[in-house]
């Protein structure tokens, strides 16, 4: 099991966001309502390049840089080129211009929305996409949420910012199917994402039990034994991202923790 460091990009700054509350800021520039603004854990103007250097300097690979809505592609690029191959990317990712990030340096895109388009799989897209840059270099973000006020069902995958609802399910079928096309799977639990509420426990162990390829979990990291959780109920298989709850994000986890956690699961 390895720790995944992140770069989250919101309005060209490196943010945490609770995920459920997600917007784009020119949403939030048409309407004043509470409940169109994006809620936020942490912001800062520190460049995003510096995180990635500090991603680089302790080795930590497979990370995901993040570009939630517009004006975050400087930033991004900045990100990758300061840690080439070392990083995924994720967040507005096309046939037109996955290989584009990977000739700035990622080592992966992550791609959702022009996947799942129009709440079901588009295989032609992703058909394409994959004749064009092959599976090792795709990441499919199944990041998920369950029904409103449904508590124990089925989670669906979510695109548009995690606002919109597929009708794809996360299960044993969708996660075996998906993976013929991808390397690798990254997981948001959106409802749990940001708030430091802790993991969703059933998710890491549907993703452990079902995934035929390395996965990603993300959301709800509130204590640094969660790593010990989700490498337990994964079998070891889940791979584990924690932003908000860290120090270096403003959180109490101190990053230095979990990367010494890190190396001793994954000792060189």
């Amino acid at each position: 099991m390895k720790f995944r460091p992140c770069i989250d990009l919101h309005a060209g700054q490196v943010k945490q966001i609770v995920g459920s509350t997600l917007t784009d800021d020119k949403q939030n520039a048409m309407t004043s309502t509470s409940s169109n603004v994006s809620h936020e854990n942490f912001s800062t103007d520190k460049p995003a390049s510096e995180y990635a250097i500090l991603y680089q300097k302790d080795k930590l690979q497979g990370g995901h840089v993040i570009m939630l809505g517009s004006g975050n592609v400087d930033a991004a690029k900045s990100a990758l080129q300061s840690y080439p191959n070392g990083l995924q990317i994720g967040g507005g990712i096309t046939s037109s211009n996955a290989q584009e990030w990977l000739d700035y340096g990622a080592s992966h895109v992550i791609v959702t929305s022009h996947v799942f388009h129009n709440g079901t799989i588009d295989y032609d897209r992703l058909n394409t996409l994959v004749s064009l840059i092959g599976k090792d270099k795709l990441v499919l973000d199944l990041s998920c949420r369950r029904q409103i006020g449904d508590v124990s069902g089925p989670y669906y995958v979510v695109t548009d910012r995690w606002q919109t609802y597929t009708n794809v399910q996360v299960n044993e079928e969708t996660l075996t199917k998906l993976s013929t096309y991808c390397s690798e799977f990254l997981v948001h639990g959106v409802e749990n994402e940001g708030k430091r509420c802790g993991i969703l426990e059933d998710l890491v162990v549907l993703l452990g039990q079902y995934s035929p390829v390395p996965v990603t979990y993300a959301g709800g990291v509130s204590s640094i034994t969660d790593l010990d959780r989700v490498k337990e109920l994964g079998n070891g298989k889940v791979d584990l991202t924690i932003g908000s709850a860290l120090d270096c994000f403003g959180g109490d986890i101190k990053y230095d923790d979990v990367v010494s956690w890190h190396r001793k699961e994954n000792p060189e």
